[in-house]
């Protein structure tokens, strides 16, 4: 099951309070500005800036 769209929209990155988009594969949530993603396991996006995947390197 997809992640729902309504929390897709209220959704921001908890570092700047920028937009997040979805990935295709649906395996995370990308800042474009932290350059951060952010996991999504069984669901449920992993907040978490201390767990986010750095995509700057």
């Amino acid at each position: 099951m997809p992640i729902d769209k309504e929390l897709l929209d209220i959704l921001a990155c908890p570092k700047c309070q920028g937009k997040l988009t979805l990935e295709q594969d649906e395996s995370g949530l990308i800042c474009e500005h932290c350059r951060l993603k952010y996991r999504i396991e069984d669901e449920i996006p992993i907040m978490l800036i201390d767990e986010a995947i750095d995509l700057s390197r």
